[in-house]
């Protein structure tokens, strides 16, 4: 049983991070095909693909009453966005920030995350609560589609790297093709992940909120990581800083806002008594960090991000069931 649980739950993580990543294709491809503005384009759906496993996950535990989890994905997967995957990119190699638009997203990102704890105060997600976060992140797209559209920031370096990263020369069979197959995919590979991930945790005895904030945190956080280390490699620091701050934001705004929708309930008090401080920490180090005289991540600034994730991990693991 427990050993099956395991299979499972690697098989999940592996389809849902393919099943997204061929859902962005797709999608990309056919938004170029009739015309997008790549801008457009790279500032909304590639912008949102790496979040797409933390939306599916997120739906799935909610609609399985376990929104405990599904906002211990969130929480998890910010503090693993930049404490692990920052982290580890920058002791890969050091990250130069240059981007005006990383610069502006990032007071954007910790106005998110004060919401997030106004809204978590009272250890209830309600109703009210998720529209409030939907109407937020339908005003966040807006503003960055303005922003990618002023003749200021047309040359960004962000906006360019994302640019490029849209597929070219995909026909519309094609690309409506990986759009289906995404479609079809993310829901069933969600399903198997969360009922594997529920397994492991009555087994190992861990909380719903636990195993939200590490084994399908760390799961779902895969496509970002992918794409930073990527980023990274050729050279496109702004855009492997920029996938996280913006997974960062669509995190808080649809990720949890769309649980609030599905299924609002009470939620565990250690959200807000310990892990919405420990993302809020980190989130204000990475502003600290990346708004520094010399605009740079380097090697000690990953180490100590990752450090942090290290140690935040292994208290967790050492108290499961809270």
């Amino acid at each position: 049983m427990m050993l099956t649980a395991v299979i499972f739950l690697i098989i999940g993580l592996i389809l849902l991070v393919w099943s997204a990543d061929r859902l962005v294709y797709g999608a990309a491809a056919l938004a170029r095909n009739y015309g997008i503005a790549p801008l457009v384009i790279g500032m909304t759906i590639l912008a949102m693909g790496s979040s797409a496993p933390e939306m599916v996950v997120s739906a799935t535990a909610a609609l399985n009453g376990k929104t405990d989890t599904a906002v211990g994905n969130v929480i998890g997967s910010n503090i693993a966005n930049i404490a692990l995957i920052l982290g580890l990119t920058a002791l890969i190699r050091p990250l130069s920030i240059s981007s005006a638009v990383l610069r502006r997203e990032l007071p954007m990102m910790m106005a998110v995350t004060l919401i997030a704890g106004i809204l978590l105060w009272n250890n209830y997600l309600s109703f009210i609560e998720g529209i409030v976060l939907i109407a937020l992140f339908a005003a966040f797209i807006l503003t960055m589609l303005k922003i990618s559209k002023d003749k200021d920031y047309q040359d960004d370096p962000m906006l360019t790297e994302q640019e490029s990263e849209i597929p070219q020369g995909v026909s519309n069979k094609a690309a409506a093709g990986w759009v289906v197959l995404g479609l079809l995919l993310l829901p069933y590979s969600a399903n198997l992940l969360v009922d594997s991930a529920v397994t492991i945790a009555e087994y190992f005895g861990m909380s719903d909120l636990v195993i939200g904030l590490t084994i399908i945190a760390i799961g779902t956080s895969l496509p970002e990581l992918a794409a930073s280390v990527a980023g990274v490699l050729k050279g496109e620091d702004d855009m492997a800083v920029g996938n996280i701050i913006g997974s960062n934001i669509f995190n808080i705004l649809a990720v949890m806002g769309i649980p609030a929708l599905l299924n609002p309930s009470a939620i565990n008090p250690l959200v807000m008594g310990r892990d919405y401080y420990v993302m809020f920490a980190i989130s204000a180090l990475l502003v600290v960090l990346a708004l520094a005289k010399q605009r740079k991540l380097g090697r000690i600034a990953g180490f100590i991000l990752f450090a942090c994730f290290v140690v935040y991990q292994g208290y967790l693991l050492v108290n499961l069931s809270a």
